[in-house]
């Protein structure tokens, strides 16, 4: 949305919900404090409450891989005053990595807006004889069963970004996965396990010290961080568009006067430079489209990309 498709839509105001907002706004992030997620959404609800007019509380309500944050806001009422901040893993994929959530990523919410999305990058330790794809996946081939690639853990966005490699690549990289990024990338740098997909801030010192090689980008365009670097997709990798995407969404049944007012709010946000540079310093990608039927079709795409690589890997959460 360009600054003046959204002076266009602020003549509409007068339709928007009379009552909204007539309280504290809870925004509500699925994760522990002090991740990235939670950096962001304080980020975002200091300009949201100046937009509203009205304090704008983030609640952390972590747990299941951001299952009980969502569940908790689809259960909320439908009323505005209460907004998940999620991510791909309670917004999408979580359906089908946990063997029961009492939520439907879909049907339990409507979508207000994409805040962004984290491409990943493909970081190999530095003893791995390889500058590139083609190099890398020449050497896995010559070494059947014997190379590894770390995740965060069972169900990560790390995990399945390897399923899907292996699956492109036709590749037998073995799974190893961890409690948490900072072991995983240990062993990375220590050199037990060959490679992983990681977020470009994770990567790039170590990548800079030598001690890893940052071989590409894991989105379908090259990163902001990393404008060097080519994408997985330009050295022959097809179909490896992966990232993890942040959406704000709002119980379904909440009027749509309410999620209009949201969605023009977030917007203009979005388009703060302040707001713009402390997410683009977190490594967060920004989309041109802010709609809300932009992020619904977005939703639908990230499950039925992830549906058959999570069904031939057999990966399940912890």
């Amino acid at each position: 949305m360009t600054l003046t498709c959204l002076a266009a839509a602020l003549p509409a105001a007068g339709a928007w919900a009379a009552d909204f907002p007539s309280k504290p706004v809870s925004l509500v992030v699925p994760f522990a404090p002090g991740g990235p997620t939670d950096a962001m959404a304080r980020t975002l609800g200091t300009a949201l409450k100046a937009q509203l007019g009205q304090p704008v509380i983030v609640e952390n309500k972590a747990g299941a891989g951001g299952n009980v944050g969502a569940e908790a806001v689809a259960r909320a009422e439908p009323d505005g005053h209460t907004i998940l901040f999620g991510t791909s893993g309670p917004l999408a994929i979580n359906g089908m990595l946990y063997q029961k959530i009492n939520y439907d990523p879909v049907r339990s919410f409507s979508p207000v807006i994409q805040v962004g999305y984290l491409p990943n990058v493909l970081a190999i330790n530095a003893s791995i004889p390889a500058r590139n794809l083609k190099e890398l996946i020449a050497y896995i081939k010559a070494n059947p069963g014997k190379l590894s690639y770390a995740s965060s853990g069972n169900g990560a966005s790390s995990h399945l970004a390897g399923a899907l490699f292996n699956m492109r690549a036709g590749t037998d990289v073995q799974h190893v996965p961890y409690r948490g990024t900072g072991p995983a990338l240990n062993d990375l740098l220590a050199g037990q396990v060959a490679m992983a997909f990681t977020d470009v801030l994770t990567a790039l010192p170590h990548a800079k010290a030598g001690k890893l090689r940052i071989l590409g980008v894991t989105t379908a365009t090259r990163s902001r961080a990393l404008p060097e670097v080519p994408t997985l997709m330009e050295q022959g990798l097809k179909d490896f568009d992966v990232s993890v995407f942040f959406g704000m969404v709002v119980p379904a049944g909440t009027p749509q006067a309410t999620v209009t007012r949201l969605n023009a709010a977030f917007a203009q946000i979005l388009q703060q430079p302040a707001v713009r540079q402390s997410l683009q310093s977190q490594g967060l990608e920004l989309p041109n489209d802010l709609t809300p039927a932009q992020l619904a079709v977005y939703m639908r795409k990230e499950q039925e990309k992830w549906r058959d690589v999570i069904a031939a890997s057999g990966a399940k959460a912890d």
